[in-house]
């Protein structure tokens, strides 16, 4: 796989290039779906978009296809997460943007010193951005500077898009307090698969507590579900969660674990978190993924 991926490289810096569809558009590609149904949201149908990762895809352990270098290379903007989520790509993505082709990290658009950082994740950063809604509010107005940057006769209209969006975001992050004001601060105990709800956990006073670290590819090893285990009983939880975009055997593990030890803890749902819903439902849409996790956390933990 490893000797595929140059090969498809090579192919991608040699055809690199800046392309338009005969209607004028903008041509954008973007990585994760939050980024795309961001994108989506402030384009409009300004803009032709296509997103390279589905529902349930683990960025953390995305390959890029021959059909992903295409899209790239014909792509006029390129937005990815960056902090090394996108695993692979992030090569693609640097030497993609030394040649000329503007590829697009949308974490720039945030502080570094503001961020979530860990001693064991390469980029010393926690990825899980979207999760703090002010952030999200900040990568918005990013991602509508670009579009002018590079579409500047849609100026207006983008960025009436933006508006219209970040009142719905507003709305969102007040529904979202006053649900999470339903559940007691000692209930305010996140157990998950991975470490994707950090951002979440500081924005609404969480604590979090995840089976793997911050990405997917380095598994959950025995200690880890028997520390968790003990956490668990310790703090009398009520329910663990698993992910659309990880294997629930990990998080089926530690249910069977603390009932091993005659404790019982349910498992209060499933929660997007690298990856939003199937296209068409709410939960295919940030603010209804977000409003799905919120919902789901609160009932169970009740």
């Amino acid at each position: 796989m490893k000797n595929t991926f140059y090969i498809l490289l090579s192919i991608l810096l040699i055809s690199c290039g800046t392309q338009k569809e005969d209607n004028g558009k903008l041509k954008v590609v973007t990585t994760t779906t939050m980024i795309t149904d961001l994108v989506e949201n402030i384009g409009g149908d300004l803009i032709e978009v296509e997103g390279m990762m589905g529902s349930g895809v683990d960025p953390h352990l995305y390959k890029p296809s021959e059909g992903d270098m295409t899209k790239l290379a014909n792509a006029d903007i390129i937005f990815y997460n960056g902090l090394h989520l996108e695993g692979k790509l992030v090569d693609v993505f640097e030497k993609m943007n030394a040649r000329g082709k503007a590829t697009i990290a949308i974490s720039n658009a945030l502080d570094k010193s503001t961020l979530i950082g860990s001693d064991y994740f390469a980029s010393n950063y926690d990825p899980h951005i979207w999760f703090d809604i002010n952030y999200w509010t900040q990568m918005s107005h990013y991602v509508t500077e670009t579009l002018v940057k590079n579409n500047p006769e849609n100026k207006v209209a983008f960025e009436k898009n933006r508006d219209l969006y970040l009142e719905k975001i507003s709305a969102l992050k007040t529904e979202l307090s006053d649900k999470i004001n339903e559940l007691s601060q000692e209930k305010r105990i996140l157990v998950t698969a991975h470490d994707a709800f950090n951002y979440y956990g500081r924005s609404f006073k969480f604590e979090v507590v995840g089976l793997q670290g911050l990405s997917t590819a380095t598994e959950a090893g025995v200690k880890d579900v028997q520390r968790i285990t003990k956490f668990i009983i310790e703090h009398k939880i009520k329910a663990v969660f698993v992910e659309s975009s990880v294997p629930r055997r990990t998080v089926e593990a530690l249910q069977a674990a603390v009932r091993a030890q005659n404790h019982e803890v349910q498992i209060g749902g499933e929660l997007f978190s690298d990856a939003l819903g199937s296209a068409g439902t709410e939960e295919g849409t940030y603010i209804g993924m977000y409003r799905h996790n919120v919902n789901t956390i609160v009932n169970a933990l009740k």
